[in-house]
């Protein structure tokens, strides 16, 4: 009997599928109600960024299910009447909404899919399946025939290449809806004189800031959009030459940009991920310094990445 438990133990220990998963960790950015902040210990709730970190933590291997359900049971009835979310703001005790989103589209995709990714999905639930078909529905008002994408919002009325790849992200791989989507995003976003991707379909709208237009150029990576211009590969060691150090040293004025570090990882850049790594270690949970970026770096330390002990230059 001891022999069969030990046999057992061994199997277990050696079983990747039966080690828990690591637990994600939100102290200090999601409190007591379940509102999880921008920033650590800041009072601003951008719902977002909480949806963009959560799923960040489920693509890549967190547990991040207690986090999200608390999130969840938070944020709903918070839900507006069309279906789209304001911007929080802590009074006093309490949060109030203080701002508009300034992009529907993306948003209601990010809510419809960690609806979706809920343990025993939402339809269970009345609230859940009610809010998941609402957003369903505010989110088809945003699309345009015409172009095959989606507008920001109804008072946006450009549409956003980042916005776009992240409603194309809930689609079910290889559907026509995707397949559609994608069609839309390359004839609507992708300029074949410049060799890139437009951010807007505002016009004059190019820029050379960081964010957006650096950072648009990677987004196809990090979602797995199929029609990135390149090969993967060279599209990544392309990024990263002519913007790595940017990157690297945005968090000193901008935020950290751990999402770029997390394609870093996925591309095989052990160099790009550790001096990310080492630079984030003066940021963390400072004024630079995200939910999102919060996650990213706690999905790395899972994956058993650690800072540089080298040059980075």
């Amino acid at each position: 009997m001891r022999r069969a438990v030990s046999s057992l133990a061994l199997l277990l220990a050696l079983c990747p599928f039966a080690q828990a998963s690591p637990r994600l960790d939100l102290a200090g950015f999601q409190d007591r109600e379940g509102a999880i902040t921008v920033q650590h210990g800041a009072d601003t709730v951008d719902p977002y960024f909480a949806l963009q970190a959560l799923l960040l933590a489920q693509r890549h291997g967190l547990d991040a299910t207690e986090a999200a359900q608390r999130w969840i049971a938070w944020l709903l009835p918070r839900q507006k009447p069309d279906a789209t979310f304001d911007r929080f703001c802590r009074s006093g005790a309490a949060w109030a909404p203080c701002k508009t989103a300034d992009a529907d589209d993306s948003l209601l995709a990010l809510w419809m899919q960690l609806l979706e990714s809920m343990p025993g999905g939402f339809k269970a639930d009345p609230a859940r399946a009610a809010s998941h078909a609402a957003s369903g529905r505010a989110l088809e008002r945003l699309f345009m025939p015409s172009w095959g994408v989606y507008h920001a919002s109804p008072v946006y009325l450009h549409a956003l290449f980042m916005d776009n790849l992240e409603v194309w992200s809930r689609l079910p791989a290889r559907s026509e809806a995707a397949r559609a989507l994608e069609r839309g995003i390359q004839s609507t976003f992708w300029d074949p004189a410049s060799q890139r991707y437009r951010v807007t379909t505002q016009l004059a709208a190019r820029g050379d800031a960081f964010y957006p237009d650096a950072v648009a150029q990677i987004y196809p990576l990090y979602l797995d959009f199929p029609a990135a211009p390149r090969e993967r590969s060279r599209h990544y060691r392309d990024w990263m030459r002519q913007h790595g150090a940017r990157w690297l040293a945005q968090g000193k004025d901008d935020f950290a940009w751990g999402l770029v570090a997390v394609v870093a990882w996925r591309e095989g850049d052990r160099r790009a991920t550790g001096c990310w790594m080492r630079e984030a270690q003066a940021l963390r949970r400072g004024p630079h310094w995200t939910v999102t970026d919060e996650v990213a770096y706690q999905v790395l330390e899972a994956k058993g990445a650690a800072p540089a002990a080298g040059a980075c230059a």
